[in-house]
């Protein structure tokens, strides 16, 4: 049975802007500082999303991201947590990340999402003439492995780099769909609860159910994203969670998701179906001090029965997401 003591740990970031913040760069240094951080911690892996038209994620250059991030670690796998392949032709993402492996081998992930990231005029000015569908997406994955694996007899275009890479692929998802096909292609299965975990345990159950062994992978392996507040004292800690509570109120509002300092009360700030949309949308986020998150951590891992846990974590004050992280670590060193 998993347990928080066994478990992978790993982490999320989205490079988010603070309401102070003069520009990108402040926010790409925090993620760097975080990465390392969480590898002397002796975290797994470190993930980044793609992003697009949002004024305060600045992932969006995501296989830069990575590099800009691997350069800066020495072994923590880094990794697209994930690249959105309906926004990219598979050639540049099997060049991007072949580039990647060719420069730091063995430590990069390609975790793969079917949705855009984005808003559909946005999605457009991606893609340009590319139909960018969803529906597309088996085939785009299988075109992708192609360009990542061996040079086949006959093979006219050949990705450099790329061919014969292998970088590990992931499949990313918060419905049914990608949970199929993960378990359809025999690939490691990463569940979006970290934003969307309704269908969680469905998709879980899904993929197991369906999986069949490949040559990269013999048996299922889920991942789980999961929202992180951690702190000395529960209180402390749900201070500090009112910076994520705004956010996501600001999301909901279509309104700028800016880092907002931590507030005493949020109830000035929200009406009751807000508070509600925000407290839906959170529902795996364990929020409190060690003692807490180990509790939920517990009943989260004999729920699901997760291979990993990755972590994403907004607050606003750069040291108190670094002491989120070592509160985690503390609980893994049990």
């Amino acid at each position: 049975m998993s347990d928080p003591h066994t478990v992978a740990l790993s982490v999320l970031d989205l490079a988010s802007r603070k309401d102070t913040d003069q520009g990108p760069a402040p926010a790409l240094k925090r993620s760097l500082a975080l990465a390392q951080h969480v590898e002397k911690l002796g975290f797994t892996r470190f993930w980044v999303a793609e992003h697009h038209n949002m004024d305060a994620i600045v992932s969006s250059a995501t296989a830069v991201l990575i590099g800009y991030l691997a350069a800066g670690t020495q072994h923590i796998r880094i990794g697209a947590g994930g690249v959105m392949l309906p926004n990219h032709a598979p050639l540049v993402i099997a060049e991007q990340f072949g580039t990647l492996e060719a420069l730091y081998p063995g430590r990069i992930d390609l975790g793969l999402g079917r949705a855009p990231g984005t808003d559909q005029v946005t999605a457009r000015a991606l893609r340009k003439n590319r139909s960018g569908s969803a529906d597309d997406f088996p085939a785009e994955v299988s075109e992708l492995q192609a360009f990542l694996g061996p040079r086949t007899a006959g093979q006219q275009v050949i990705a450099m780099p790329g061919v014969d890479s292998h970088v590990p692929i992931w499949l990313l998802g918060s419905s049914l769909f990608s949970a199929q096909l993960a378990a359809e292609k025999g690939l490691p299965y990463s569940f979006a609860s970290h934003f969307a975990p309704r269908m969680m345990m469905q998709a879980i159950e899904l993929y197991r159910s369906r999986f069949k062994p490949s040559a990269v992978l013999d048996k299922p392996y889920v991942m789980l994203g999961v929202p992180l507040v951690a702190a000395d004292s529960d209180a402390h800690a749900e201070y500090l969670a009112t910076t994520t509570y705004q956010r996501i109120l600001s999301l909901i509002r279509g309104e700028s998701m800016l880092m907002r300092p931590p507030v005493e009360s949020m109830q000035a700030l929200w009406k009751p179906y807000e508070q509600q949309a925000v407290n839906d949308f959170l529902s795996l986020a364990m929020i409190g001090s060690a003692a807490t998150i180990e509790h939920k951590m517990q009943v989260l891992l004999q729920h699901t029965q997760a291979d990993e846990l990755i972590f994403t974590c907004d607050v606003y004050e750069h040291a108190d997401r670094l002491r989120s992280f070592e509160i985690l670590a503390e609980l893994m060193a049990g």
